[in-house]
């Protein structure tokens, strides 16, 4: 199968190693959100038995790029996206699977227009992490930009 055959999430999943090791699962991906899981897996628990901090951050950072593949993926020939910032909040314990739900934070015409400008756009991605009650336990921004090639 082609890359161009592959969904997003195959995409990222054959190529990014971590995405593998964490047994990522990738529930939807558009241009405006991304949705993917942590299984709950006793490898990578922390001290109070919910996923480690470094697990819940990969979940949520790899979402983001999930939106962020899905949204500029046909700008790839131009421009090399890069996250900028990563912030995270842990809100309350997550305990067994988490989701991670990451939002674009910009119309993506308005990304493309600084970009054809010749600048270097940059935008938010926000992501909600919950536990399968519903519960939010995490909050991100990761900030991205569009480095134009040279």
């Amino acid at each position: 199968m082609s890359p161009d055959q592959l969904s997003i999430g195959e995409l990222l999943t054959a190529t990014v190693p971590m995405v593998r090791t964490l047994n990522l699962e990738y529930l939807e991906t558009t241009p405006e959100r991304a949705v993917l899981a942590l299984p709950d897996q006793g490898e990578y628990r922390n001290h109070v038995g919910g996923p480690h901090a470094g697990a819940m951050f990969t979940l949520g950072e790899s979402a983001s790029g999930a939106v962020v593949l899905a949204a500029f993926g046909d700008q790839f020939s131009r421009a090399v996206p890069l996250p900028v910032t990563a912030e995270i909040a842990f809100k309350k314990i997550a305990l067994g699977p988490v989701k991670a739900t990451a939002t674009l934070g910009r119309p993506v015409a308005e990304v493309v227009a600084e970009l054809d400008e010749g600048k270097r756009p940059e935008f938010p991605v926000t992501v909600a992490i919950q536990r399968e009650d519903g519960a939010v336990t995490g909050e991100m921004t990761v900030v991205w930009t569009l480095r134009p090639n040279s």
